[in-house]
């Protein structure tokens, strides 16, 4: 019988001879999802081991070499062309695998020098998760764009606005629009944070202790773009806090889009009529024709679960892993993967949606009862300097006395009904049942008057 030998299919079979379970090699392998990082992962190494070749680790022809054949892999992978082989347990076992075949084994066996997989795969992450954000950072400030422009241009629509989805004040739809454009500029604005934790290297902390050839990790932070050095080598491998960070803002993200989904949703249905979706993003029933569903809304409004759910599973796989580099950090990749495919997904859908709906003016003003202004009736006694708690006892009991005498609202009391209720009333309390000057007596920054809301918008627009 021949003696086992070590597997050279594996970067770590030099200290296994046995053969792997083929079911382990499956749970083990990450390529099927990680290879997503293959230019990530082929950037790295271009620049580690230009850094190699500073402490003449390597020489002029094998650091061309190298980079010639890292380029010619990067043409594969985007043609779809590199062919995947049994031992590519991951992205990077996969790129020295091709490498070595194209440049031989002599040189490419030089490319790790120094490095681990540690601190290769948090480096890869980094750097992709980097330009993913960048890409999503784009795709959410042009959804907010897309909410100021219609609140510029559908600025003298009314509405109703809601506390406990019961009609509480009138306020302009353009007020809606910038409250969701608020919510998403500071989700932009977390973003830009997020973006700096990130963007920090990793390359060079080894497997855990450190670099044995005292590489320049300054020179590889700044040719790899990254704006900083984790400076513990511990940290450098072992921390997915912005892992963590990254499906956080996600989840926050698609809440904000979830609850402007549900908006939406409740303003489609035949008992507001306030909006109407575009086809494109709405679908029919099965049974019954006459039915256009907002899909689209509830789609988005549901994988906000889907997106909680990933960051709350990965928060329980590495809350108890010790220390620097452990496997249970594989699984890491799945839940950001799909958080990052969803978030920017949903944000494009939202920006559809918003882009090509149609609102209903004459419905959305038509929901208006003058009972929302009761507010402003207890205000006008304040203009006459009765003091607010008394005021609201007053206003109530209008409203009260309209019911009473059921009349269709508090504007259909003559002035004698409401001398009655108080002596206080004059003539010009008819003023007060107008819903127009009702928004626009709201001229305190964040109000819903044209004034406040445009200067919403400013201020919004110099956040972008």
């Amino acid at each position: 019988m021949s003696a086992e030998v070590p597997s050279k299919l594996k970067l770590w079979g030099g200290r296994f001879t046995g053969a792997t379970d083929p079911l382990m090699n499956l749970y083990n392998a990450s390529l099927p999802y990680d290879k997503k990082m293959y230019e990530a992962d082929l950037e790295g190494t271009r620049v580690y081991t230009a850094a190699l070749r500073k402490l003449d680790i390597l020489n002029d022809h094998e650091l061309s070499e190298i980079h010639r054949g890292l380029e010619e892999i990067k043409k594969e992978w985007a043609a779809g062309t590199f062919k995947e082989e049994e031992g590519d347990e991951d992205i990077h076992t996969a790129n020295e695998r091709r490498l070595g075949e194209i440049i031989g084994r002599d040189i490419s066996g030089k490319v790790h020098t120094g490095r681990s997989r540690n601190d290769q795969v948090a480096t890869d992450m980094r750097l992709y998760v980097r330009k993913e954000l960048g890409e999503i950072r784009n795709l959410l400030a042009d959804f907010i764009k897309v909410l100021i422009n219609r609140g510029k241009t559908e600025m003298d629509v009314l509405m109703p606005g809601y506390t406990h989805l019961q009609r509480a004040q009138p306020i302009r739809w353009a007020h809606w629009l910038s409250s969701y454009a608020t919510y998403f500029t500071s989700d932009l604005q977390r973003l830009d944070q997020l973006i700096e934790r990130v963007n920090m290297s990793p390359l060079g902390c080894g497997a855990l202790a450190g670099h044995p050839f005292g590489i320049d990790r300054e020179y590889i932070a700044t040719e790899l773009g990254f704006g900083g050095i984790i400076g513990n080598s511990l940290v450098g491998v072992g921390d997915r806090d912005f892992v963590t960070e990254t499906l956080f803002w996600g989840s926050l993200l698609m809440n904000h889009i979830s609850r402007f989904a549900e908006d939406l949703i409740i303003y489609s249905t035949a008992e507001f009529g306030f909006i109407q979706l575009a086809d494109a993003y709405s679908t029919g029933s099965s049974l019954m024709p006459q039915k256009k569903n907002p899909d689209s809304l509830e789609l988005l409004r549901g994988k906000s679960g889907r997106a909680f759910g990933q960051l709350a599973g990965f928060m329980m796989s590495v809350k108890s892993t010790p220390s620097t580099y452990n496997k249970d950090l594989q699984e890491d990749k799945e839940p950001l993967f799909d958080n990052l495919t969803t978030v920017s997904h949903s944000i494009q859908i939202a920006t559809g949606v918003m882009s090509t709906l149609s609102i209903n003016k004459e419905k959305m003003e038509g929901a208006l009862t003058m009972d929302m202004l009761a507010t402003d009736l207890a205000d006008y006694l304040v203009r006459k300097g009765v003091p607010f708690r008394e005021t609201h006892h007053i206003s109530g009991e209008a409203v009260r006395t309209a019911e009473e005498l059921k009349v269709s609202g508090i504007d259909k009391l003559t002035l004698e009904q409401y001398k009655k209720i108080d002596e206080r009333f004059e003539e010009d309390v008819a003023k007060v049942f107008d819903f127009e000057q009702s928004v626009e007596r709201r001229t305190a920054i964040g109000g819903t008057a044209k004034s406040a809301i445009l200067q919403q918008f400013d201020a919004l627009e110099k956040a972008l």
